[in-house]
């Protein structure tokens, strides 16, 4: 997912990452991105600091306490080594500085997934049903997961 309110540069990155073959969300505002993050599941997200409604901070802060532990990178004008301790510390696993090279942007996206891709739940949920798809459980009951081959 990325996170920009800067229509022009959020664009930008939804057509260059799509071009790379990843699937893209895309907010420009906190709001919605953090509805958006705690309702789907990502490979990596990139986060904007300033953003109208809740900021990029607050929205990181968020998804870190409710244990959403999706990788993230602060894509940010803020660039003191202030603000990156600050970022870093608020749970982001990377933060570049605008302007940025995008090829350099790119290998940091491909770094997160790559990180991330053992970082699945493993619970699915819908509605009151409730599957472990670890423990093989759904609402408590061992379950057969397919394929399942009947009798014949």
């Amino acid at each position: 997912m990325v996170v920009e309110d800067f229509p022009v540069l959020r664009e930008a990155l939804v057509r260059g990452l799509r071009e790379c073959g990843y699937a893209v969300d895309a907010s420009g505002d906190g709001d919605k991105a953090l509805w958006y993050a705690t309702t789907n599941s990502y490979a990596a997200i990139l986060l904007n600091i300033m953003l109208p409604g809740i900021d990029g901070l607050e929205i990181l802060r968020r998804l870190r306490a409710k244990g959403i532990t999706v990788p993230m990178l602060l894509l940010t004008a803020r660039d003191t080594v202030n603000d990156r301790v600050i970022g870093l510390d608020a749970g982001a696993d990377d933060y570049l500085t605008k302007p940025f090279a995008v090829p350099e942007l790119l290998a940091r996206v491909r770094a997160l997934v790559r990180r991330g891709q053992h970082q699945h739940d493993p619970i699915l949920e819908i509605a009151d049903l409730r599957v472990d798809t670890t423990a093989r459980r759904a609402n408590g009951l061992y379950c057969i997961f397919w394929p399942y081959k009947p009798d014949v």
